[in-house]
């Protein structure tokens, strides 16, 4: 099963919590077990499991990615000047797979799944979810 969701963002640069999206698709499958796959589509964004307490956790990803990979330093920058942002992008992944146990998403309690925006605001994100199981 595959399905398809889109996000709006409002910075250059955050996580905004995917999961409910993801658990909603996940319920509709009627998959038991199995693997839920969460990709963005774009080379300047990403997918990433952090902690969902409150949103220091977010806050110090966005900030550790800055410091370790500045803005107008790379020589893509002089093509559209988000050389950063394919790096962050690159480095994180766009997609994480995670189990499907017992029809619900195999996170713990501290986990969510969140899209990581780099070359932000953008209009529109496409999200793709791929459920495989039984």
């Amino acid at each position: 099963m595959q399905q398809k969701f889109t996000v709006k963002t409002r910075n250059r640069e955050e996580l905004i919590d995917i999961t409910d999206e993801v658990k909603k698709i996940l319920a509709g499958s009627d998959i038991k077990n199995g693997i839920v796959n969460v990709y963005v589509r774009g080379a300047t964004a990403a997918i990433m499991i952090q902690e969902n307490w409150d949103e220091s956790v977010q806050n110090d990803v966005v900030n550790l990615l800055r410091r370790l990979i500045p803005r107008g330093v790379w020589e893509h920058d002089r093509q559209d000047g988000n050389g950063d942002a394919h790096l962050k992008s690159g480095l994180i992944s766009p997609s994480e797979t995670i189990p499907i146990i017992d029809g619900e998403i195999g996170l713990s309690t501290w986990q969510n799944i969140f899209l990581c925006e780099f070359d932000g605001p953008r209009p529109s994100r496409e999200i793709v979810i791929t459920i495989i199981g039984a």
